[in-house]
């Protein structure tokens, strides 16, 4: 129960749980603004080179760039420095459903559903199995905003191209999917970006919580920002990991091209899409866009968490 600062009287259960989720939400915005440029760039590398387009007809007028500097170079030469933020807005929207869904889910599973032990603590296994499940959910809810994020991230290559643009913005990439596969167009791609959503909370959520909880209880460290910085450091750089093979599919798939029913032409599920990827291009091509997946994933699991455990001090609630 939380006391308004007016009258010290209850405020409804229900608002911690509203202000959890703003504050979830609005500290994913800022970190994804921040790192947005290098999550445009690894779409980029996870696109290039696909093996599908060539059997589909698509892959001769691709440019080969094929590294991330040389791509985030060729974006600001060829489309101008603001299309590094191309496609912000639906990733904001993402976020906002994304994260604050993820964080909420969480932390009701790990207080009540799972349960912390007598001693307060809260077992890998209970912080793992708690933050896949709260992953799952979020980017269930969020995969739509999802789709459109990728598809608008492509139009400035398109262009370049000499294609066609599939989609003006956010509004009428939403109206043109709902077209073209109607309401469960939207959720195109959703199996492989759950399963990607599950791993990365595996990396991100179970470790952070965990390693926090141990440099508490093992170190001299107190519940600040340089506790906050090291566990951060540590769930970024273990999601990318986890988290970068399901992305590369979920990318792909989301990508490819559709019939007049909406329908994949290149994948018939992500299962066939890992598949063709390792088959035509190898294993590694599942962690093509890894280094910059780390790059953003590092400073963005930063920016989240050091904003996150400021806001929630700042709003009176407790640490995370």
């Amino acid at each position: 129960m939380v006391l308004s600062e007016e009258n010290e009287s209850p405020i409804p259960e229900k608002w911690p749980r509203v202000t959890k989720f703003v504050l979830s939400a609005s500290a994913a915005a800022v970190a994804e603004i921040v790192t947005f440029p290098l999550d445009l760039t690894k779409t980029r590398l996870q696109i290039q080179g696909e093996a599908a387009l060539s059997g589909y007809g698509d892959g001769g007028s691709r440019r080969s760039y094929r590294g991330m500097i040389r791509i985030a170079a060729g974006i600001v030469q060829e489309e101008g420095p603001l299309k590094l933020w191309q496609g912000v807005t639906p990733a904001i929207y993402r976020h906002i459903v994304y994260s604050g869904v993820r964080m909420l889910s969480y932390e009701q599973l790990r207080e009540s559903r799972l349960g912390r032990n007598e001693d307060g603590s809260f077992p890998l296994w209970k912080s793992g199995l708690g933050a896949m499940i709260a992953g799952a959910i979020g980017q269930f809810f969020a995969s739509p905003t999802d789709l459109v994020k990728v598809q608008m991230q492509m139009e400035g290559r398109r262009r370049v191209e000499g294609k066609p643009p599939r989609v003006q913005g956010a509004y009428h990439a939403f109206v043109k999917i709902i077209s073209e596969g109607g309401v469960r167009g939207l959720w195109a791609g959703w199996v492989p970006n759950v399963q990607r959503a599950a791993l990365v909370n595996l990396g991100d959520l179970a470790t952070y919580d965990s390693v926090k909880h141990v440099l508490l209880q093992n170190t001299a460290l107190q519940d600040n920002i340089k506790c906050h910085g090291l566990s951060s450091i540590c769930s970024g750089l273990v999601a990318a990991i986890m988290g970068t093979p399901a992305d590369v599919i979920k990318t792909r798939i989301m990508n490819q091209p559709r019939d007049a029913y909406g329908r994949g032409l290149l994948y018939k599920s992500s299962l066939d899409c890992l598949v063709q990827s390792v088959r035509g291009e190898g294993f590694w091509s599942l962690y093509k866009g890894f280094l910059p997946t780390w790059m953003r994933m590092a400073p963005w699991s930063m920016t989240f968490w050091l904003t996150f455990e400021q806001i929630r001090r700042i709003s009176g609630i407790s640490p995370f």
